[in-house]
């Protein structure tokens, strides 16, 4: 009696078992975030950390500064200049007899500079001659200095102006200034630190993340128990990344909402343009961090190696509080090494002045090239063996 034959059992296929073990590693990974709460302390509450820190206590605005007024003789002409100076509110003005008094007051930081009206300022004044006032800086801050010096120069315009206008007269300047203010018209120093912050929020998040993730693995011993498993390197790569890009893009979404409705940065492009290029710039930290990850085996190594490499150079080689343009010409070209600076670049003209795709092509192309490199690397220096 012929018997048939048993139907062979399919063999899942190669694509289908590798997306099965790809599932189960982002898995593990997601479980291992949920338990170890540092990783979400970095993802999220850091991000709301510094943003608080910089939005509210970092300012470049020179504002309330306390000014020594000395007049030597006072009258109607002295006290309306000095009222210029009360009414504005970039200073908050001290009213001092004699010179030996304010300049003690200079020394003794109490006061960041001087205003002073000579006994014959009133005189002259009326007289249609020159009459000069002295002003003394604390030059300590030299960007402070600069800008108080302006502060004063618009103070002292101000007023020539509005006396010019009560005696029914023009105020005949040899060159009249029509300012107009692009991009950022309030003239906020929020609205340029904040969007460059969440550049280094995101260096953060990506790189110390994913500098963790190998190094972990090694210290507890459980990289030999992977190395013995069907899983490629590549499925272990990939089952790393996708858990943080995903906890970073959440990061990213949190910087955003406090950035537009906590401190009033305006988003004047395409949040798409934006999600993209963050998306670019998550990979190029990522990519970083998986880098240092691989080479350093403990964590610790591998902590201090993404603070060192990634945070400080996007700091402060990154255009987020120093202009690049002002540096040295040797640190102008190492700067274009830093993926940051390509990023701060986009998320500056996506918020304040637009999609600017001029600027934004050229720094995501940057971005794309970086990104290929540092993930290009980590996957030729991964290697399922243990030396």
């Amino acid at each position: 009696m012929n018997r048939k034959a048993a139907p062979e059992k399919r063999k899942p296929s190669t694509r289908g078992g590798s997306l099965m073990r790809l599932r189960g590693l982002v898995r593990k990974e997601f479980l291992q975030i949920m338990r170890d709460p540092s990783s979400i302390a970095i993802a999220f509450l850091m991000p709301v950390s510094l943003l608080l820190l910089f939005g509210y206590g970092v300012s470049l605005d020179a504002e309330h500064v306390p000014v020594a007024i000395v007049v030597e003789s006072p009258s109607r002409d002295t006290a309306s200049f000095t009222g210029a100076f009360e009414r504005s509110k970039y200073f908050d003005p001290e009213h001092y007899g004699a010179m030996r008094a304010a300049k003690q007051a200079l020394r003794d930081h109490r006061v960041d500079g001087i205003v002073r009206l000579r006994s014959d300022f009133a005189q002259k004044l009326q007289s249609g001659a020159t009459a000069p006032i002295q002003v003394i800086l604390n030059g300590v801050d030299a960007n402070t200095a600069r800008l108080v010096a302006g502060y004063v120069e618009g103070v002292w315009t101000g007023w020539l102006s509005d006396r010019a206008r009560q005696q029914g007269r023009t105020l005949e300047m040899p060159v009249e200034v029509d300012q107009r203010i692009w991009f950022n018209s309030e003239v906020r120093s929020r609205n340029f630190l904040v969007p460059g912050l969440i550049a280094v929020i995101m260096t953060l998040i990506g790189a110390l993340l994913t500098a963790m993730v190998m190094a972990r693995e090694w210290e507890r011993g459980t990289m030999e128990a992977l190395m013995v498993t069907p899983v490629t390197i590549r499925e272990v790569i990939l089952g790393k990344l996708i858990p943080y890009f995903v906890m970073g893009m959440g990061g990213l979404a949190l910087s955003v909402v406090m950035a537009l409705y906590l401190f009033e940065v305006p988003l004047r492009g395409s949040l798409w343009v934006l999600t993209a290029a963050s998306a670019l710039f998550l990979l190029v930290a990522l990519g970083m961090g998986l880098l240092i990850s691989i080479t350093a085996r403990t964590q610790f190594v591998a902590g201090q190696t993404a603070i060192i490499v990634t945070f400080l150079p996007a700091f402060l080689l990154s255009g987020f509080l120093f202009d690049i343009q002002s540096m040295p010409v040797v640190v102008q070209g190492i700067t274009h090494a830093i993926a940051a600076r390509y990023y701060v670049a986009i998320l500056q003209t996506v918020f304040l002045a637009g999609d600017v795709f001029p600027v934004i092509w050229p720094n995501a192309l940057a971005l794309l090239v970086m990104a290929a490199f540092f993930l290009g690397v980590s996957r030729l220096k991964a290697r399922k063996r243990l030396d």
